[in-house]
């Protein structure tokens, strides 16, 4: 078992996540400071307190009440952070969903939130206002834009308050009041809603945001996945705002060219990314003339990070990528790289503040070096997942969470990731995981893309490598047979496929990847 180092933060008994990002500022000096960079405008952090106020009171009118869900559907924009600080000031619970998901997925998720009031932009009125119309909960429908469809107009309800009413007065919320709902990647059926409180999110913030990663208020930061992702609305607006740096939103789709344009404008320092979105800009046409010496520190998660493209990234920006694991059950990163301490193909040490188990299916833990199922205790471990008892008693036993995924750590404590529990083989009695059998032929110059999966024959299990070949290499056996003594070189001789399948003549043939495939979908 890992040990945190250090006690878990405290925070005064009355707290609430408004006055701890935001309000602070207005004291600190900084309500001239530019806060959020959009579309080419700016909003300094006086603007955004100002208007989070009207909003509140706009709530409030409204008929909001504690602890009720405020359900936001927007891209990201300066609306989604006002809206999701006056969730937070009026004592409401933020629940944030992609905004471009159609009807039916509407449908559930008002159904599920129950949400009062619902928050959105004319862009997605085609598919939301059917179902906000069907569901009996929703009464107050927000809609940002020109045209609110006869709803609620975002801009004519906060010019309508006043910032220094009594209806936009900080609610007297404490760490343990309920603060938002992060969804699940929805892997095993919905995305189920994990509960957190004020000082859930709060804490992942002083011990990863600062103890480990260091924002500094000098920081203009940017991100790859949008904030409606509990990963984004840490990396870009949580955490940023608590030091008092800066953040980039944009509205439209994360490409490398939109990134390229935004960091020729703004010059972030942060660059929150993912493995895919890193090698899709070093492979732009655009690379060679980019200036990208205003970064200083890049993080990934979401899928695994090939060791190869990490070095490609930092060969081409002297800038690191820490890499770590988090989940909505913790809010955010438990395990991580640090700056000047990455070790290429781990996920990292665990956060100081965190504890970590490897543990077997009967739950005891496990020796260094073994593989098995992670358990992390942390001040941000959510409260349940709503709706869902049973599950909720299965992954959660007070401040500890099971996890699904599957891990080992080395002698020096460091983590890797070797897939999901539920995507692992068993193979001559030992569980075996497909990713690592996958990342050992990535190894191979061969390989450019890779799944490993099971096949059942005559009641036992064998592992089967589908593989897609790199130009210049042959699908035939010769190549089959290099390639398993490349994996019998790496890994114990149960982990080698039974069957290794090629992709056979030139039509087949492909540059090669830098990143898994099958990888990215397991983590």
């Amino acid at each position: 078992m890992s040990a945190a180092p250090h006690a878990w933060p405290e925070f005064p008994e009355r707290f609430n996540l408004c006055e701890y990002y935001l309000d602070r500022h207005a004291d600190e000096g900084r309500a001239e400071k530019v806060a959020l960079y959009c579309e080419g405008e700016e909003r300094t952090y006086g603007e955004l307190i100002e208007r989070v106020r009207r909003l509140t009171a706009a709530f409030r009118r409204l008929g909001a009440r504690p602890e009720e869900r405020v359900l936001i559907v927007l891209p990201d924009c300066f609306e989604f952070a006002e809206t999701w600080f006056a969730t937070l000031r009026a004592g409401c619970v933020f629940a944030m969903v992609n905004p471009l998901l159609h009807r039916e997925q509407f449908d559930h998720y008002l159904e599920y939130t129950k949400a009062r009031i619902v928050v959105t932009s004319e862009d997605v009125l085609g598919d939301m206002e059917p179902a906000f119309d069907d569901a009996p909960w929703c009464e107050h429908l927000i809609v940002v834009g020109s045209d609110a469809g006869g709803h609620h107009a975002y801009e004519e309800l906060i010019a309508a308050e006043r910032p220094d009413s009594t209806r936009a007065a900080c609610a007297p919320t404490g760490p343990d009041d309920l603060a938002g709902w992060l969804f699940t990647s929805g892997s095993t059926g919905m995305p189920k809603a994990c509960v957190h409180t004020h000082g859930d999110f709060a804490s992942n913030t002083e011990l990863y945001a600062l103890n480990v990663v260091g924002y500094r208020e000098d920081d203009v930061c940017i991100s790859v996945p949008k904030l409606f992702f509990g990963y984004a609305t840490g990396t870009n607006l949580m955490f940023p705002f608590r030091v008092g740096a800066s953040a980039v939103l944009f509205s439209g789709r994360s490409t490398a060219d939109a990134l390229f344009d935004l960091i020729e404008r703004h010059k972030p320092t942060f660059l929150t990314g993912v493995p895919t979105m890193f090698n899709n800009m070093l492979n732009s046409d655009r690379i060679d003339g980019m200036d990208l010496s205003s970064l200083r520190l890049s993080l990934s998660a979401g899928e695994a990070l090939p060791a190869e493209l990490y070095e490609r990234w930092k060969a081409r920006t002297d800038v690191e990528i820490l890499d770590g694991i988090g989940s909505a059950e913790m809010f955010h990163i438990y395990v991580s790289n640090a700056p000047g301490d990455v070790k290429l193909g781990s996920l990292g040490k665990v956060v100081p503040g965190y504890e970590v188990e490897i543990v077997d299916p009967q739950g005891a833990p496990l020796p260094v070096g073994e593989s098995g199922r992670l358990r992390v205790n942390g001040p941000s471990t959510a409260l349940c997942y709503w709706g869902d008892k049973r599950k909720s008693n299965e992954t959660f036993q007070g401040a500890w969470c099971t996890t699904g995924d599957i891990f080992r750590c080395d002698a020096d404590g460091y983590y890797y990731y070797e897939g999901r529990a539920d995507d692992l083989l068993k193979i001559s009695g030992i569980w075996v995981s497909p990713l690592e059998i996958e990342n050992a032929l990535l190894g191979h110059e061969a390989v450019a893309e890779v799944c490993v999966i099971g096949r059942e024959e005559d009641g036992l299990m064998t592992s089967v490598a589908c593989v897609v070949l790199t130009r210049g290499f042959e699908g035939n056996d010769e190549t089959a047979a290099l390639l398993k003594a490349h994996v019998k070189e790496r890994l114990a001789p149960y982990k080698v496929p039974a069957q290794l399948r090629v992709a056979r003549g030139a039509p087949q043939e492909r540059p090669r990847q830098d990143r898994p495939q099958a990888a990215q979908v397991r983590r």
